[in-house]
């Protein structure tokens, strides 16, 4: 049967029409929210980091702080899929499809329910052992273990949030997810500190309040999808999972998320060095690394604003638009990269000093921000040009290049340059050099992608003009 195409109508007040107008305030009003939705996102972390730091310890602090590329090694795979969700419907949207943007919600939605209680029970199952493979300090694991396993409690609500706001952010949507998660983030911050001051709970405490804020915030976006009127309405009975809207999403998403869980296995080799220099520099890295995240996920909202930007033209046949948006996002990317990324290093003894009041632990945070801050810009570019090849149907490919580039390189590095010279600086370098390489392999693969595209859209035009 033919797809029901959408009414000629104004997009509502929260939707955006990509594939027409001028270009550049578009993306901007788009990624702005993204960039304060993730910056919220990233407070329950550094909520976490920054009450246990500040009143339990450097112990909890680095115990809280080293498991993050652990929970990203679990949930990556998974998390992946979200991607794969929001092409998929950003593609029908644009197409104008309403029968397969709400096939599309409803297949999503299943999903993220089945993998939420999946990727729970293995993350508590596995937390400890795994734990025990990255060579955390007796003085850490056992809370670093408790922690981890309270998390995931908390993964279905993580992973309907993060599959619900990705199928609001394919239609335009960016404000109502920013919306949610201030309010969710708010009552986080609060519990933190009732558990931890008032119960007198560790990272027990911390883990608890991030767990009952990631199921306030899945709560608000599902009832919102309930309550919506138009393509992305979600009807609870009407729950299923469909075989070509799956396949499609696998598709797209599988090598995005099978990427994220492979880079962070690079990641927790990192972490595995770090913990080798002892529980002062890891509470300084936790530290340094939390900051950074802020200037990732402000670069990050580029990437979405690729995905969907690029996703909506592809279905609605506007492939000429994607060259600007290639040369809009990557000028944009590299302003957020280095504004904020230079910002935060030159601030780091102000904003370590939130996290903990050690001086070694200031002194081993900016040893990382040194490095990493002054050159995250091109971390930036790197997973820009990802979004737009994903954004185009092409995920296999930069899933490819990502872990030649970036993951292989970073191993290679751990056991050749950092085996001869095993200092910290040498180490946190590895970040910079793999960016740079797997940028540059990227633009070459996106010029190769956008040919191949284009040579499909003469082929269209000429058919139709031949009928």
């Amino acid at each position: 049967m033919g797809s029901v195409r959408l009414l000629n109508r104004r997009p509502r007040s929260y939707e955006m029409d990509m594939c027409e107008g001028p270009l550049f305030w578009k993306i901007i009003a788009y990624s702005v929210p993204l960039m304060l939705t993730g910056i919220l996102q990233l407070l329950y972390n550094a909520a976490d980091i920054v009450v246990v730091g500040r009143y339990a310890g450097s112990v909890a602090l680095a115990a809280v702080g080293s498991t993050g590329s652990l929970i990203n090694l679990i949930t990556n795979v998974f998390m992946g899929l979200s991607v794969g969700a929001s092409v998929v419907v950003a593609q029908s949207y644009g197409a104008g499809s309403i029968r397969d943007v709400t096939t599309t919600v409803h297949t999503s939605i299943t999903l993220a329910g089945i993998f939420g209680v999946v990727v729970g029970l293995l993350g508590i199952i596995m937390a400890r052992p795994l734990l025990h493979l990255m060579g955390s300090p007796d003085d850490v694991i056992d809370q670093a273990a408790l922690y981890m396993r309270i998390y995931f409690v908390g993964m279905p609500g993580f992973m309907l949030y993060n599959f619900g706001a990705a199928i609001m952010r394919a239609i335009g949507d960016t404000r109502r997810p920013l919306y949610f998660l201030t309010l969710s983030g708010l009552v986080n911050v609060v519990f933190n500190l009732v558990f931890v001051l008032a119960f007198h709970m560790t990272v027990d405490g911390v883990a608890w309040a991030t767990v009952i804020s990631q199921y306030l915030s899945a709560v608000m976006v599902l009832a919102c999808l309930i309550r919506s009127s138009d393509a992305i309405h979600l009807d609870i009975k009407r729950l299923c999972i469909a075989k070509d809207k799956f396949i499609q999403i696998v598709r797209v998403g599988l090598p995005a998320g099978l990427q994220g869980s492979l880079f962070s296995i690079s990641n927790v080799l990192i972490q595995s060095a770090i913990n080798s220099f002892g529980s002062i520099v890891m509470a300084g890295n936790a530290a340094a690394a939390n900051i950074e995240g802020f200037v990732y996920t402000s670069m990050n909202a580029l990437y979405q604003a690729a995905i969907t930007f690029t996703g909506q033209n592809m279905g609605a046949k506007k492939y000429k638009r994607i060259n600007r948006i290639t040369v809009l996002c990557a000028v944009i990317v590299t302003s957020v990269g280095l504004v904020i990324g230079w910002a935060a290093y030159w601030l780091g003894p102000v904003l370590l000093r939130i996290y903990s009041s050690d001086p070694e632990v200031i002194q081993m945070g900016l040893v990382r921000m040194e490095i990493i801050c002054t050159t995250y810009f091109l971390c930036g570019v790197m997973d820009m040009l990802v979004g737009v090849m994903r954004g185009m149907g092409y995920s296999i490919v930069p899933m490819i290049v990502s872990l030649t580039g970036a993951c292989g390189l970073r191993i290679v590095w751990i056991y050749t340059i950092f085996a001869m010279d095993p200092t910290l600086t040498t180490l946190y370098a590895s970040y910079p050099v793999t960016w740079f390489v797997t940028a540059v392999l990227h633009f070459v693969c996106f010029l190769a992608v956008h040919k191949k595209v284009m040579r499909r859209a003469a082929a269209e035009s000429l058919e139709t003009a031949l009928e």
